[in-house]
């Protein structure tokens, strides 16, 4: 018989009663039964009850021995009798009896229990990750996450596309964030940096004619962790393509993304592939965001005009509206039953939290066969101003209007808000249910309000609608570029584009940005050298990893579907990173530590 095991802790079943077996795995739980000892022994595969009898000349041992102890243990399989049988374990019908035993790792008292779950510290979880991945919930997602990104390469495999891997040590990129950057020893001076994506070298690989790559990217941005963002680095499913269009790009990254979440959704519902499509714009005005929850039904509705009628005299929105303000309306469906106390907390809350003037609202009843708005606003709204919003918001009796009034970008940003928080306040929102939606059709260009410039509002990279004649005809701020994100469930879980593969469209598109032609030139030389020669109309996209098995694992925080994450502050507890070079290692890369102030004192 094998040294360690002769069958796996998740094994065992009633066609193995009789034999003789030996299985090895951490000690999970134990219980005293009338002089019996029970110890549930549990490995990666499952857990098999064993029970040991006070003869046996190891009782004693394992009478001591702690819990997440390693152990070897043989003996026969035996059937449970029918009032111990435990259907909710695959080994439930059996046990072992005990006979030999070998302590392979004796353990010490736990920081922190694996059995039970108990809720503990992040802090002490994260220092501990070697035991706290033990815990079958953290378990199973990890195991989750290797079933999906094992569903996306045999997607991506059967599409097509051939999986190649490119430089970790490499040029920084303007991506958005802060790079990550490594001193070079043979370059004194000079320094890598982490690639915060692969995206010059993907391009490149088309350029190359290599027609369709993907890989499994790890990707490093020095920016701050979130619940659905890991600080420091994280994996996505990076995507490029050669000669398509968007309908393309979509079709294929849609059909893996669908197929992935159907073979892990386990009952819950998934949106049909091809998924539905919104414009940046239509996805602003209706749901105050580019990552709409779908799930949620309320539909926000423009109400502008509508207020700024001259029977309407309601002085806090015309005054505004005359300054350039929106309205924005969001319905609130059954909202009249709720009492007071629900439209006063919505309306503190954008005082306070949202740093808004207030929430407004109309509550609709039925009156004499008639649609009759009250409220705090309702008298300066005359009924049949009242009727139109009604119409415009597809408001019936018994429910209410909420109405945000500001620039439009500000009214965007507190309608989706509400929008938001009053989905879930009436309960209204679908459950079991991922739903997907394409957003499409991103400004190229946005102003920087604090540099009061023009920046890129996305990719970079991206073709224009209509490529350099958008560029020499437009307003900056009007151009379209061919960009598009994959949204399910309020999350963004990717992000592409068509390429910008022309080198005068890319010169005059970063010359809007800010860019002089020399800069361009020396920050993206390869790509613009390779362009020369020869391009191809490419695009692609990348899709989150960690926040696509964060999805399926039902979890809040991606840290809970990352095997070795990092804190919220980028420090890994565990292997205590980032720690202090001694001065030999510095010296050895030509680097001298200047440390702030603050840092001093530390």
């Amino acid at each position: 018989m094998h040294a360690y095991r002769s069958h796996t802790c998740g094994e065992l079943r009633e066609t193995h009663v009789g034999e003789h077996v030996r299985i090895s795995g951490w000690v999970h739980r134990k219980r005293d039964h009338g002089g019996l000892l029970f110890i549930d022994l549990r490995d990666h595969y499952g857990l098999t009850q064993c029970v040991v009898e006070p003869d046996n000349k190891d009782f004693a041992q394992l009478e001591r021995i702690r819990v997440e102890s390693v152990i070897t243990v043989s003996g026969p399989v035996l059937a449970r009798s029918a009032d111990t049988i435990n259907d909710n374990l695959p080994t439930g019908h059996v046990e072992i009896r005990i006979e030999e035993v070998d302590v392979q790792s004796a353990a010490d008292e736990l920081p922190l229990p694996v059995f039970g779950e108990p809720d503990y510290a992040e802090e002490l979880r994260l220092r501990y990750r070697f035991l706290d991945l033990r815990r079958a919930t953290l378990h199973k997602n990890i195991m989750l996450r290797t079933s999906v990104i094992k569903a996306m390469r045999e997607g991506m495999d059967a599409r097509g596309f051939f999986d190649f891997q490119t430089p970790i040590l490499t040029a920084s990129s303007p991506e958005g964030a802060r790079d990550f950057l490594v001193p070079s020893r043979l370059h004194p001076g000079k320094f890598y940096a982490l690639p915060q994506a692969p995206q010059q070298f993907k391009q490149l690989i088309m350029v190359s004619g290599f027609d369709r790559y993907y890989q499994i990217a790890p990707c490093f941005r020095d920016e701050d962790a979130r619940a659905d963002r890991s600080a420091g680095e994280f994996y996505q499913l990076d995507v490029e393509m050669s000669f398509v269009t968007q309908d393309d790009v979509l079709d294929a990254i849609g059909g893996v993304t669908y197929d992935v979440f159907a073979q892990h959704a386990e009952g819950r519902a998934v949106t049909s592939h091809p998924f539905p499509r919104l414009t940046f714009a239509e996805s602003m005005l209706k749901y105050g965001n580019d990552k709409p929850d779908l799930r949620n039904p309320i539909e926000i509705v423009d109400v502008t005009e509508a207020f700024n009628q001259e029977s309407v005299t309601f002085k806090a929105f015309k005054s505004q509206i005359d300054l350039g303000a929106v309205v924005r309306a969001i319905p609130a469906p059954g909202a009249a039953e709720k009492p007071r106390s629900f439209f006063d907390k919505l309306n503190d809350w954008a005082r306070k939290d949202m740093g808004a003037a207030g929430l407004g609202y109309i509550i609709f009843e039925e009156d004499g066969g008639k649609l009759i708005g009250k409220g705090p606003i309702a008298k300066f709204v005359p009924e049949d101003v009242q009727g139109q919003l009604a119409k415009i918001a597809g408001i019936k009796s018994g429910d209410a209007l909420f109405f945000a009034c500001d620039k439009e970008s500000a009214a965007a940003r507190l309608a989706g808000e509400a929008r938001i928080r009053i989905g879930n306040e009436l309960d209204i929102c679908e459950k079991d249910i991922f739903k997907f939606v394409w957003i499409t059709d991103y400004p190229l260009y946005e102003y920087n309000e604090t540099e009061k410039r023009i920046d890129f509002s996305h990719n970079p990279f991206s073709m224009p609608e209509n490529g350099l004649k958008d560029l020499q005809d437009k307003d900056p701020l009007e151009v379209m570029g061919l960009q598009y994100d994959l949204v399910c469930n309020g999350h963004e879980l990717g992000s592409g584009a068509i390429r910008n593969h022309h080198p005068e469209t890319m010169f005059k598109a970063f010359e809007i940005a800010g860019y002089s032609r020399a800069q361009v030139e020396t920050e993206f030389a390869g790509m613009l050298n390779a362009f020369k020669y020869g391009a191809p109309p490419h695009g692609g996209i990348a899709l989150g990893v960690d926040r696509v098995v964060m999805l399926l694992a039902d979890q809040v925080n991606i840290r809970e579907v990352t095997m070795f994450p990092m804190n919220q502050q980028a420090e890994d507890l565990l292997m205590n990173a980032p720690a202090e070079p001694d001065s030999h290692q510095l010296r050895e890369v030509h680097v001298r530590v200047a440390l702030p102030p603050e840092a001093k004192k530390d």
